[in-house]
């Protein structure tokens, strides 16, 4: 798809979101997708979907790196599939900024992945913060600033059969 119809079809949901709840107008906050490659980004939001992970976690250094800015409460959320297709929005309900090795049982138990243990959390998330670090040039570095959010789904897209 290419860049211009998938901001389209972000800006038309969203529009769309908006005109049945004109509250959240000004509470935007951006489309994304879980992950780094497509196939966790569908695994994830299916996990989304079911209702089984109701938290995420960002490495903030990348927010910074990327003039990106932190999530937000109340902030609405486009969680797009791996092809970029808009399909559900979140709100941000709790928000944390902790050292990865100080990440909770309780979290790693809402990012719904794995057997949901903070063992399996920790090492899944060193194996997935190393390779962000690396593009950068960058060590994985055990008290990194890990950006826990919390979140709840507000909205699903119909899927449309073509």
């Amino acid at each position: 798809m290419s860049g211009m119809t998938e901001n389209t079809a972000i800006a038309d949901y969203w529009n769309a979101y908006v005109e049945e709840h004109p509250k959240v107008k000004d509470k935007y906050d951006s489309a994304w997708a879980f992950g780094d490659s497509p196939r966790l980004a569908n695994e994830l939001l299916e996990l989304v979907l079911q209702g089984i992970k109701t938290g995420t976690a960002s490495n903030k250094v990348l927010f910074e790196k990327q003039g990106l800015s932190l999530p937000f409460i109340g902030g609405h959320s486009i969680l797009l599939d791996g092809d970029g297709v808009p399909r559900a929005i979140i709100e941000t309900t709790h928000i944390e900024t902790v050292p990865f090795n100080e990440v909770t049982a309780e979290f790693a138990y809402s990012e719904g992945e794995d057997d949901r243990s903070l063992g399996s959390w920790r090492h899944e998330h060193e194996v997935y913060f190393t390779r962000e670090f690396n593009r950068y040039g960058m060590p994985f570095d055990p008290t990194m600033k890990v950006v826990c959010e919390n979140f709840r789904v507000v909205h699903v897209k119909p899927m449309t059969i073509t």
